[in-house]
């Protein structure tokens, strides 16, 4: 097991200036990291190689690995030209992941946000093939570079372990597999638990984060709340403060015999730093007490 966090756990330090990439990268292996997953959020690399560059020679520095690389894409386009012209942005990304060393490249498939007839499962199957094409012609491009791409459950549309089975499924490529977020389940009002335990086979790398839940005829009031597919509230917690159950996440990720990166994503209202930090520190501390 390798633990570190996703780039996306700072943001809001990166968009206030008080951190750049270059630091993130050192703030990791200072807070006890051993990799970072990159999300081009407050940073942009596709277009600046030197950044990239900087970036991986900076991780080898401090001594810590560049796990992936997560980035939204849309295959659902209304002309083919649009499509193909969408494949061809998303292997510019994958160029730019091989020049940084990095193994494991995430994509979505459709739009994050979505209307609720998107959110449906008549407008998943409406547009599966497209979905499942576009994720083949990236699969078989980074696969020249030894490449995994992954979908997450992620976006709303293909946010259920169900659904990203069935593309994973379909794309049938062996390079092709799962970033297995353990709270967006509760995105699709999936119950955490349930779909770790149905997708962790397919899983390339592990995101933990954690979530407030309240009913959708519970009001929460004020704070960074957001509604489900069903219309019940979320609101980011530090990892192991939430009300997802993630010591028996944990022992089941573990039990699994999964042994790869867990990458700690947090999205609370609590300072980024002191949040994401408390998030790697409890996710050590449950992995430790498995079998312990």
């Amino acid at each position: 097991m390798k633990l570190g966090i996703s780039s996306y756990s700072l943001l809001n330090d990166i968009n206030a200036g008080k951190l750049d990439i270059l630091d993130v990268v050192q703030w990791v292996a200072d807070n006890g990291g051993e990799h970072l997953e990159l999300v081009p959020y407050g940073f942009t690399v596709v277009d600046q190689p030197d950044l990239a560059d900087q970036i991986r020679e900076k991780a080898k520095e401090v001594g810590i690995e560049l796990s992936a690389y997560s980035l939204p894409a849309n295959f659902i386009q209304p002309t083919e030209e649009a499509f193909e012209a969408e494949v061809e942005r998303l292997k510019q990304h994958v160029d730019i992941v091989n020049r940084m060393g990095i193994k494991i490249m995430r994509h979505d498939v459709t739009a994050f946000t979505l209307p609720p007839e998107e959110m449906t499962i008549h407008h998943f199957e409406k547009h599966f093939e497209e979905m499942v094409r576009g994720s083949q012609l990236l699969a078989d491009y980074a696969a020249q570079f030894g490449i995994t791409t992954t979908i997450e459950n992620h976006g709303f549309n293909v946010q259920s372990s169900d659904r990203v089975q069935r593309v994973i499924h379909a794309v049938n490529r062996g390079n092709f597999k799962s970033t297995v977020d353990v709270g967006n389940f509760l995105c699709a009002d999936e119950e955490p638990l349930v779909g770790v335990k149905k997708n962790i086979k397919y899983a390339a790398t592990v995101h933990f984060k954690d979530f407030y839940i309240r009913p959708f005829y519970e009001n929460p009031g004020g704070g960074e709340w957001f509604r489900t597919v069903n219309g019940n509230y979320l609101r980011g917690a530090i990892v192991g403060h939430g009300d997802i159950n993630i010591r028996e996440i944990v022992k089941l990720v573990k039990g699994y015999g999964y042994d790869g990166y867990l990458t700690v994503e947090f999205e609370g209202m609590e300072d980024c730093q002191t949040g994401t930090k408390i998030g790697m520190e409890n996710v050590r501390r449950f992995w430790e007490e498995v079998n312990a």
